[in-house]
């Protein structure tokens, strides 16, 4: 028991040296070596990269697997580039790489031999039924000799090992702050991240779109969700990304007063004027009533025309869909709302009314023409709506909202990124060091400047794109439309998939105006900014997967979660039945329960059901029995880091 594993370290080097040399080794091998055949983790990595390139048509050579595990954050795990010319180093011969793919998997069997030692001994010390123990020792047996290999885990949607927001991509001023505050507050850096973007929005939404070719243009506004559980400082990080927005809001009233003021005094004056024409009309004789008529009804234009300004407002809380139409119709096109609850969303389905009313929030988003009529007031007309919608909600609101009506059929979740942040509460670091002041003070300075810089405009403000990120937003496109088919990645959200481009392209705009806060819209966008929107894209793409996955699972999903989580706690690598549902009879009600989870963990690759050998006697069958996908325990001893410090940003 005390031996080292079974492995031959130079046939494994020499398998994948000989890929390296001779990219035909990879066809050959692919379908009897799997990337659990080897010993050593760094070389079943090499292994599962160099099948994935091939099936995918890339080329197999050192420079393009350095540059795919480099992009997969992969490339210093596996020992870096020169780790890749040691292995080509120690193929004498790649003519012989079949040879020695047979005694890497031969000692795989063996491991697998010895794993089975461990089992017994394990089960014996435990007491369990000779019988059943006997069963699954022989189907585990019979799995070691025949050598069956293992495919590739299918995700339940485990947000676990969701992305963290790449918060670096954000200008300097914005990143630097969100950094900071997450090191201060010890939240997740995508909370603090995700409500910087909705501040960005704040200020720019309604005042900017974004053209990218005829008449595709896309305004600036952004709808986005944090989902976090109670307790997770949601307030505090709201009030240090979203404060400076109300100082700005406090700054546009003070300038707009005098105009109120003196816009009030000549609606009056010219309200006087026009009530003594209409007398003066009325009480004159026949002879000269239609010169003053004519005067009369020229005041009263005019009386009219005088517009009064509205006290400006930038961020509203929970809002009824009627009040947020009005504001839109108050404040030129412009609103967000901004909250660290959940309110928002029972608001619109009806809480109030009993009839839900997403018409504003799906023209809000779009910038669709808005036109309310009411019989109670006069009707509201909003050329280019911009409503931002920047919220942090409980993860019972994310599992509600999927069930709220029209929520998925008209098209609001499809509108959202969202976030599923890993909670940091019980791993938070106590008196951490508050956001230092020159970062604070340099994000409102810079948020408000960007605020009054757009404030004025009233047609948005088009932001071009260059021919190269035109070419590089085509790029995007062409990525995501073979995922939008029917059994493609996104088939399942293909109404969220569909506005992804749309929705970098967006980004791409934000982070130009932050970037030229005082005259971006006199520059096109860069190929450069919608690179850094897309890294931000794909972070919403992974989230926005766990989350629909979240809001859509079903008994059977949540008890797969259930039983992956039990598999983890206790390191097991088989289990009967029996054993598991003594392990949860107090979660899952009855064994029958259990059925159809394990069907739907073997589908996704986590189980493989061991056949039972041939009964010899009477007596009860064993108990069925599983064995586990070696990758599960691997991917489950990831380790999370708490949120980055303030500054600190990937190489």
């Amino acid at each position: 028991m005390t031996r080292p594993p079974a492995h031959d370290h130079a046939a494994e080097q020499a398998v994948i040296g000989a890929a390296l040399l001779n990219p035909s080794v990879v066809a050959d091998l692919a379908p009897t070596l799997a990337p659990t055949d080897f010993h050593r983790p760094a070389h079943g990595r090499l292994w599962e990269t160099l099948c994935a390139m091939h099936a995918t048509g890339e080329p197999v050579d050192p420079i393009a697997l350095a540059a795919r595990l480099a992009a997969t954050g992969d490339l210093a795990k596996v020992g870096g580039a020169p780790y890749l010319h040691t292995l080509i180093a120690a193929v004498p011969t790649t003519a012989n790489a079949g040879h020695y793919a047979r005694i890497v998997a031969d000692h795989a069997r063996r491991r697998q031999v010895a794993d089975l030692g461990v089992y017994f001994a394990e089960k014996a010390d435990q007491g369990a039924d000779v019988a059943d123990v006997l069963a699954t020792g022989r189907a585990m047996l019979d799995h070691a000799a025949t050598g069956t290999q293992w495919a590739p885990l299918i995700p339940l949607g485990d947000r676990r090992h969701l992305p963290e927001f790449p918060a670096y991509v954000l200008p300097e001023w914005v990143a630097e702050h969100v950094y900071a505050v997450a090191e201060f507050t010890q939240t997740p850096v995508d909370l603090a991240g995700c409500i910087a973007l909705a501040a960005l929005s704040t200020a720019a939404g309604g005042r900017a779109e974004v053209e990218v070719r005829g008449s595709w243009r896309e305004p600036t506004n952004l709808f986005t969700v944090v989902v976090l559980p109670p307790g997770s400082r949601k307030s505090a990080v709201f009030a240090a990304m979203t404060g400076p927005l109300l100082a700005a809001e406090k700054t546009l009233v003070e300038r707009t007063k005098p105009a109120i003021v003196e816009a009030e005094l000549a609606a009056r004056v010219a309200g006087k004027t026009a009530e003594k024409a209409a007398i003066a009309a009325a009480n004159a004789d026949a002879s000269g009533r239609d010169t003053l008529l004519a005067e009369a009804t020229a005041a009263a234009m005019n009386a009219d025309a005088v517009t009064v300004p509205v006290l400006p407002q930038l961020v509203a809380d929970d809002v009824t869909s009627e009040e947020a139409a009005s504001l839109l119709a108050e404040q030129g096109g412009r609103l967000a709302v901004l909250s660290p609850e959940g309110g928002i969303f029972a608001t619109i389905a009806g809480r109030y009314s009993g009839t839900p009313n997403l018409e504003v929030f799906l023209k809000g988003h779009a910038g669709d023409m808005l036109r309310v009529n009411r019989r109670s007031r006069a009707p509201e007309h909003v050329e280019h709506p911009a409503l931002t919608l920047g919220l942090a909600v409980q993860p019972d609101v994310l599992r509600d909202i999927a069930d709220m009506p029209g929520f998925r059929g008209k098209g609001l979740l499809a509108r959202i990124l969202f976030s599923l942040p890993e909670n940091t509460v019980g791993r938070r670091k106590i008196g951490a060091d508050p956001v230092p002041e020159p970062i604070a003070t340099a994000y409102a300075a810079n948020l408000g400047a960007l605020v009054a810089t757009l404030a004025e405009w009233t047609d948005p403000a088009v932001l071009p794109l260059t021919p190269e990120a035109n070419e590089r937003v085509l790029d995007i496109e062409r990525a995501v439309e073979p995922r939008l088919a029917p059994g493609g990645a996104w088939g399942h959200v293909v109404d969220w998939g569909s506005k992804y481009t749309g929705a970098v392209v967006r980004l791409a705009g934000l982070i130009h105006l932050a970037e030229h806060l005082r005259d971006g819209w006199g520059k096109p966008v860069t190929a450069e900014t919608v690179e850094r929107a897309a890294l931000l894209g794909e972070y919403f793409a992974a989230h926005a997967l766990a989350a629909f996955d979240d809001m859509g699972a079903d008994k059977s999903t949540r008890y797969a979660r259930l039983v992956l989580a039990w598999i983890e706690r206790t390191g097991s690598t088989t289990f009967t039945k029996k054993e598991l549902y003594r392990a949860v009879r107090s979660q899952i009600p009855t064994a029958a329960d259990l059925d159809p989870v394990l069907s739907l963990l073997e589908v996704h690759g986590y189980l493989r059901h061991l056949d039972p050998p041939a009964r010899t006697g009477a007596g009860r069958p064993p108990s069925p029995a599983f064995l586990v996908h070696p990758d599960v325990h691997q991917t489950a001893g990831t380790v999370h880091a708490l949120p980055a410090t303030a500054g600190r940003r990937p190489a």
